[in-house]
């Protein structure tokens, strides 16, 4: 997927996504992680044939999917999951042509539930890629996009829940302002939340990227005064942060022994997630256990873990890649003990 706000100076139904352009990021890195090799194979002739079971915990429009599938052998398997009802669609054409591939629509927060009801109790490899694809941002209809008029929806799944418009004419100030806080970490939430509940209405994401501008004392170069503004909402209409909580969690059982989690992030506040999630559970560090006098020795559920970020290459031929991080760690041959916090 893509940068959640890297642009560029209430549907049931999704909208048709088939003129927009997506390209996964960092997908040879992504792919060879989870697979665990340094690399996949230069030629394109040569394949991998990977048995086992796979997860791409979040789907898109299935180009890491896609690649995956090209170095597994005959009798594996990938679940794929998405919110998204676009993404499913596309998910679904793919099953029907690769067998190996079953759909969950659903977010990956509900991982343990949907593999267990598939008969699956772990998994050789499981990714993830946080950001939202290109196909949401460039469709303005669906909300997300501060450059391109439509309603102000931003839910990744727009079959269920409440639309950033519905919430926003139901919000306080003081609420609102502490939302464009923790989720876009923008200083100005007070005075944008204000301006933001002083609107007539919240059927336009220009309108109330324009109500935003003005109302933001300080811009900073190359940057939409909106952008941190929309990615609050979005984060917080979706529960993206919880949802990352619950399937970091989850990851731990979910993975066999030796196998690994590869996961993109493109924004601080979930990247500071994965890096201390898999810090603690490396190093069998935990925050109960700093201020006692001799910590008990804890499980060290995964190796030591690796940050990998785009190449120059990529970042030139797609900006959005700019702020993306991967992250990946073997999980190690440790049985599980569910007592410890995750």
């Amino acid at each position: 997927m893509s940068a959640p706000t890297a642009e560029t100076s209430e549907h049931s139904h999704p909208s048709d996504e088939s003129g927009f352009v997506h390209d996964a990021v960092l997908l040879q890195e992504t792919v060879a992680a989870v697979l665990g090799v340094k690399s996949l194979p230069k030629k394109q002739t040569d394949h991998l044939q990977a048995k086992g079971v796979y997860v791409d915990a979040t789907f898109g429009r299935g180009g890491h999917s896609r690649l995956l599938l090209s170095h597994l052998a005959d009798d594996a398997q990938l679940i794929v999951f998405d919110k998204d009802p676009a993404a499913i669609d596309v998910a679904q054409g793919l099953a029907k042509m690769d067998s190996r591939v079953q759909v969950v629509h659903d977010s990956f927060a509900t991982l343990t539930q949907r593999l267990t009801a598939l008969g699956i109790s772990q998994v050789d490899g499981l990714m993830a890629d946080l950001g939202i694809s290109s196909p949401q941002i460039d469709d303005g209809s669906r909300g997300f996009s501060f450059m391109r008029d439509g309603a102000v929806d931003m839910r990744m799944d727009t079959s269920r829940g409440q639309s950033v418009a519905e919430w926003l004419e139901q919000v306080d100030d003081e609420t609102l302002a502490n939302v464009l806080y923790e989720f876009g970490e923008e200083r100005h939430s007070r005075r944008i939340a204000r301006a933001i509940k002083q609107m007539d209405s919240y059927d336009s994401t220009l309108e109330l990227a324009e109500v935003i501008k003005v109302a933001h004392p300080k811009w900073q170069k190359g940057k939409h005064p909106a952008t941190q503004s929309f990615q609050a909402m979005r984060i917080f209409i979706n529960n993206e942060l919880g949802d990352v909580d619950e399937f970091l969690a989850q990851s731990i059982p979910v993975l066999k022994p030796n196998g690994y989690l590869a996961v993109i992030s493109f924004h601080s506040l979930e990247d500071r997630r994965i890096k201390q999630f898999l810090q603690r559970h490396s190093k069998g560090q935990y925050p109960e256990d700093q201020n006692l006098p001799m910590p008990p020795e804890r499980p060290r559920y995964f190796s030591k873990p690796k940050r990998i970020a785009p190449s120059k290459d990529e970042v030139s031929h797609n900006p959005r890649a700019r702020s993306a991080w991967l992250r990946t760690a073997m999980r190690t041959d440790v049985s599980y003990q569910p007592d410890v916090e995750a």
